[in-house]
Protein backbone atom coordinates (compact mmCIF):
# COMPACT_ATOMS: atom_id res chain seq x y z
CA UNK A 1 0.00 0.00 0.00
CA UNK A 2 1.24 3.48 -0.89
CA UNK A 3 0.52 6.52 1.27
CA UNK A 4 0.55 10.29 0.85
CA UNK A 5 0.82 12.73 3.75
CA UNK A 6 -0.31 16.33 3.31
CA UNK A 7 1.25 18.52 6.00
CA UNK A 8 -1.06 21.11 7.57
CA UNK A 9 -0.43 23.61 10.36
CA UNK A 10 -2.09 26.67 11.80
CA UNK A 11 -2.51 29.36 9.12
CA UNK A 12 -2.14 26.97 6.16
CA UNK A 13 -3.37 28.08 2.75
CA UNK A 14 -6.72 26.37 2.14
CA UNK A 15 -6.43 25.72 -1.59
CA UNK A 16 -3.02 24.08 -1.27
CA UNK A 17 -4.25 21.43 1.14
CA UNK A 18 -7.70 20.88 -0.35
CA UNK A 19 -6.65 20.81 -4.01
CA UNK A 20 -3.89 18.31 -3.23
CA UNK A 21 -6.34 16.29 -1.09
CA UNK A 22 -8.87 16.05 -3.92
CA UNK A 23 -6.36 15.25 -6.66
CA UNK A 24 -4.46 12.67 -4.65
CA UNK A 25 -7.64 10.93 -3.58
CA UNK A 26 -8.50 10.44 -7.27
CA UNK A 27 -5.56 8.02 -7.43
CA UNK A 28 -7.84 5.59 -5.54
CA UNK A 29 -9.75 4.98 -8.76
CA UNK A 30 -6.59 3.31 -10.08
CA UNK A 31 -5.17 1.98 -6.78
CA UNK A 32 -7.86 1.27 -4.19
CA UNK A 33 -5.18 0.72 -1.52
CA UNK A 34 -3.71 4.22 -1.88
CA UNK A 35 -4.13 6.16 1.35
CA UNK A 36 -4.12 9.96 1.64
CA UNK A 37 -3.94 11.63 5.03
CA UNK A 38 -3.68 15.16 6.34
CA UNK A 39 -1.18 15.39 9.16
CA UNK A 40 -0.20 17.97 11.75
CA UNK A 41 0.94 18.53 15.31
CA UNK A 42 -2.53 19.07 16.82
CA UNK A 43 -5.89 17.30 16.54
CA UNK A 44 -7.09 20.17 14.33
CA UNK A 45 -5.42 23.05 12.54
CA UNK A 46 -7.02 26.32 11.43
CA UNK A 47 -6.50 27.56 7.90
CA UNK A 48 -5.62 31.14 7.03
CA UNK A 49 -9.31 31.69 6.16
CA UNK A 50 -10.48 30.35 9.54
CA UNK A 51 -11.55 26.80 8.65
CA UNK A 52 -10.79 24.18 11.31
CA UNK A 53 -9.52 20.95 9.79
CA UNK A 54 -9.19 17.68 11.74
CA UNK A 55 -5.97 15.74 11.24
CA UNK A 56 -5.76 12.06 10.37
CA UNK A 57 -2.35 11.53 11.98
CA UNK A 58 0.63 13.35 13.45
CA UNK A 59 3.49 14.65 11.32
CA UNK A 60 5.56 11.59 12.19
CA UNK A 61 3.42 9.76 9.60
CA UNK A 62 5.44 11.68 6.98
CA UNK A 63 8.52 9.66 7.85
CA UNK A 64 6.99 6.48 6.40
CA UNK A 65 4.80 8.03 3.69
CA UNK A 66 5.65 7.46 0.04
CA UNK A 67 4.69 11.04 -0.81
CA UNK A 68 4.99 14.07 1.48
CA UNK A 69 3.26 17.30 0.43
CA UNK A 70 3.95 20.57 2.27
CA UNK A 71 1.31 23.24 1.80
CA UNK A 72 2.00 26.93 2.26
CA UNK A 73 0.71 29.79 4.33
CA UNK A 74 1.87 32.31 6.91
CA UNK A 75 2.34 29.47 9.41
CA UNK A 76 5.47 28.29 7.59
CA UNK A 77 7.41 31.35 8.81
CA UNK A 78 6.95 30.25 12.43
CA UNK A 79 7.62 26.56 11.82
CA UNK A 80 10.96 27.04 10.04
CA UNK A 81 12.26 28.52 13.31
CA UNK A 82 10.85 25.73 15.49
CA UNK A 83 13.68 23.22 15.96
CA UNK A 84 11.48 20.81 17.94
CA UNK A 85 8.98 20.74 15.06
CA UNK A 86 11.68 20.17 12.44
CA UNK A 87 13.28 17.34 14.46
CA UNK A 88 10.05 15.37 14.19
CA UNK A 89 10.70 14.83 10.48
CA UNK A 90 13.03 12.16 9.16
CA UNK A 91 12.41 12.34 5.43
CA UNK A 92 14.40 10.48 2.81
CA UNK A 93 13.99 11.79 -0.75
CA UNK A 94 15.81 8.75 -2.14
CA UNK A 95 12.75 6.66 -1.24
CA UNK A 96 10.06 9.33 -0.84
CA UNK A 97 8.55 11.96 -3.13
CA UNK A 98 8.81 15.25 -1.22
CA UNK A 99 7.10 18.34 -2.60
CA UNK A 100 5.82 21.77 -1.64
CA UNK A 101 3.55 24.58 -2.66
CA UNK A 102 4.75 28.18 -2.42
CA UNK A 103 6.19 28.89 1.07
CA UNK A 104 6.09 25.17 1.86
CA UNK A 105 9.49 25.17 0.15
CA UNK A 106 10.82 26.93 3.25
CA UNK A 107 10.06 23.81 5.28
CA UNK A 108 11.85 21.55 2.81
CA UNK A 109 14.82 23.95 2.92
CA UNK A 110 14.78 24.11 6.74
CA UNK A 111 14.91 20.30 6.76
CA UNK A 112 18.04 20.46 4.57
CA UNK A 113 16.56 18.81 1.50
CA UNK A 114 17.12 21.74 -0.87
CA UNK A 115 20.87 21.99 -0.20
CA UNK A 116 22.63 22.45 -3.53
CA UNK A 117 19.34 22.49 -5.46
CA UNK A 118 17.23 25.13 -7.11
CA UNK A 119 13.56 25.63 -6.22
CA UNK A 120 10.62 27.91 -6.71
CA UNK A 121 8.30 29.57 -4.22
CA UNK A 122 5.73 32.34 -3.96
CA UNK A 123 7.20 35.84 -4.46
CA UNK A 124 6.71 36.78 -0.79
CA UNK A 125 8.93 33.86 0.29
CA UNK A 126 11.75 34.28 -2.25
CA UNK A 127 14.16 36.13 0.05
CA UNK A 128 13.54 33.73 2.94
CA UNK A 129 14.26 30.77 0.65
CA UNK A 130 17.41 32.42 -0.69
CA UNK A 131 18.58 32.78 2.93
CA UNK A 132 18.92 28.98 2.98
CA UNK A 133 21.34 29.20 0.05
CA UNK A 134 18.76 27.93 -2.42
CA UNK A 135 18.90 29.21 -5.98
CA UNK A 136 15.32 30.42 -6.50
CA UNK A 137 13.94 30.11 -10.01
CA UNK A 138 11.47 32.97 -9.75
CA UNK A 139 10.13 32.66 -13.29
CA UNK A 140 9.19 28.95 -13.07
CA UNK A 141 6.02 27.55 -11.52
CA UNK A 142 7.44 24.03 -11.10
CA UNK A 143 11.00 22.98 -10.33
CA UNK A 144 11.89 19.32 -9.79
CA UNK A 145 15.06 17.40 -8.92
CA UNK A 146 14.67 13.62 -8.76
CA UNK A 147 12.08 13.08 -5.98
CA UNK A 148 11.93 16.71 -4.78
CA UNK A 149 9.49 19.16 -6.33
CA UNK A 150 8.55 22.75 -5.55
CA UNK A 151 5.76 24.79 -7.09
CA UNK A 152 4.70 28.44 -6.95
CA UNK A 153 1.21 29.87 -7.32
CA UNK A 154 -1.71 27.91 -5.87
CA UNK A 155 -2.99 26.54 -9.17
CA UNK A 156 0.48 25.18 -9.88
CA UNK A 157 -0.60 22.44 -7.46
CA UNK A 158 -2.22 20.70 -10.41
CA UNK A 159 1.15 20.36 -12.15
CA UNK A 160 2.95 19.54 -8.89
CA UNK A 161 0.52 16.76 -7.99
CA UNK A 162 0.63 15.44 -11.58
CA UNK A 163 4.43 15.26 -11.33
CA UNK A 164 4.26 13.60 -7.88
CA UNK A 165 1.76 10.96 -9.04
CA UNK A 166 3.89 10.20 -12.10
CA UNK A 167 6.93 9.75 -9.81
CA UNK A 168 4.99 7.50 -7.44
CA UNK A 169 3.13 5.50 -10.09
CA UNK A 170 3.52 6.31 -13.77
CA UNK A 171 2.48 8.97 -16.30
CA UNK A 172 -0.72 7.07 -17.20
CA UNK A 173 -2.10 7.30 -13.64
CA UNK A 174 -1.10 10.96 -13.47
CA UNK A 175 -2.76 11.66 -16.82
CA UNK A 176 -6.04 10.05 -15.74
CA UNK A 177 -6.16 12.00 -12.48
CA UNK A 178 -5.47 15.36 -14.11
CA UNK A 179 -7.76 14.67 -17.06
CA UNK A 180 -10.59 14.07 -14.60
CA UNK A 181 -10.48 17.72 -13.47
CA UNK A 182 -9.87 19.43 -16.81
CA UNK A 183 -12.58 21.76 -18.10
CA UNK A 184 -15.06 20.10 -20.46
CA UNK A 185 -13.68 20.00 -23.98
CA UNK A 186 -10.05 19.90 -22.83
CA UNK A 187 -9.49 16.15 -22.82
CA UNK A 188 -11.23 15.27 -19.60
CA UNK A 189 -11.51 11.65 -18.57
CA UNK A 190 -14.08 9.90 -16.40
CA UNK A 191 -12.35 7.81 -13.77
CA UNK A 192 -15.35 7.41 -11.47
Amino acid sequence: MKTAAIVAFDKFTDIDVFLAWDLLNRVKFRDKDFQVMIVGTEATHRSVSGLDLPMHATIEACNEADLVFFGSGPGTRTLIKDEAYLRRFSLNPTRQVVCSMCSGALLIAALGHLNGLSATTYPTAVEALKAYGVKVEEDRHLVTHDNIGTAAGCLAAVDLVAWAIARLYDPAVSHDVIASVRPVGQGQACIY
